[in-house]
């Protein structure tokens, strides 16, 4: 079993930063490839972007929506993972998930879609103003 905390969240103007932080633990929690997910009110969750599970920050992958503006990054050592957020948007408001997929591929990218995910936190929620 793995358990993750997610921290970080807020309330920020169009244009600015956030960073969240996810906290990993358990007797597992360095098998995982890690991810973001985000769902907004009325909408599906969707992935944001992941890392692999023997990359800090070079294997990684984001959705269209964030790229160039997000970046994830993890600390094995720390079990924890990054989710760097710049030049943010109203649309990017939304409850923000960590999520961990097992694999035994260190080089392995996390996949896209949320049933591929064994674990997931509880959430932080980041809202945008315009």
């Amino acid at each position: 079993q793995v358990q993750l905390v997610e921290t970080g969240g807020g309330l920020v103007q169009a244009g600015g930063s956030l960073r969240l932080s996810c906290a990993a633990s358990g007797p597992t929690s360095g098998n995982y490839a890690m991810a973001w997910f985000r769902q907004a009110p009325g909408k599906e969750r969707e992935f944001v972007a992941g890392v692999a599970r023997g990359s800090p920050t070079t294997y990684t992958h984001y959705a269209d929506s964030v790229k160039g503006r997000f970046t994830i990054s993890r600390d094995g050592a720390k079990n924890m993972v990054w989710l760097q957020m710049n030049s943010l948007k109203p649309e990017d408001t939304a409850v923000y998930y960590c999520a961990a997929e097992f694999t035994l591929d260190p080089w392995r990218l996390p996949g896209l879609k949320r049933d591929e995910y064994d674990f997931w936190g509880q959430g932080t929620q980041v809202t945008v103003s315009s």
